[in-house]
């Protein structure tokens, strides 16, 4: 809701849908792109490890502790692309799925701690994203609606113009 975009409009939450076998997916968010597109949002991330690693002062511990996180974190990621989301509108959503990581430092430390954690889940059609990186998308996407309906308004327009300017064209034949 911060980027523009209106719930029920252009957004749902907690949509359930069934695939062609049978099994029921319901992502987190499912975000309505124009031209009846969509784009899926994951958020069910464990940061138990990325807690244990912030909050310890022992270095071995917090060691562990993140290298559980960027494990936590590729489990997660192989799971969702297992889930398919991205095919449950068929040739309607793009070909990746955004994982929202809630906690920008949690988001930062794992990608810190293994750099291949981000190109490793998008070879798996899953983008990696931040507070940052995904109220910068939502905004992206708040602002290709707006002008999707300027561009609906602006055919209305038009087309109530055209049909305005058919009527007093057969009006003036009519009265010569």
């Amino acid at each position: 809701e911060r980027s523009g975009l209106t719930k029920g409009r252009e957004y749902e939450v907690q949509q359930s849908s069934k695939t062609e076998d049978g099994r029921l997916l319901q992502p987190d968010v499912v975000v309505h792109l124009p031209d009846e597109k969509f784009l899926i949002i994951d958020s069910k991330v464990s940061l138990t490890d990325y807690e244990r690693f912030s909050s310890t002062d022992d270095e071995e511990i917090a060691k562990q502790a993140l290298k559980s996180h960027v494990s936590s974190l590729r489990n997660h990621v192989k799971n969702l692309s297992d889930k398919k989301y991205q095919q449950i509108h068929g040739n309607r959503s793009p070909d990746f799925v955004l994982l929202f990581v809630p906690i920008e430092p949690a988001f930062a430390a794992a990608l810190q701690a293994d750099s291949n954690l981000y190109y490793e889940a998008f070879d798996r059609n899953i983008v990696i994203v931040s507070p940052s990186t995904l109220l910068a998308t939502l905004a992206t996407i708040d602002s290709v609606w707006k002008q999707e309906y300027q561009n609906k308004n602006a055919m209305e327009i038009a087309n109530r113009g055209g049909a305005l300017y058919d009527k007093f064209v057969g009006f003036v034949e009519s009265t010569d």
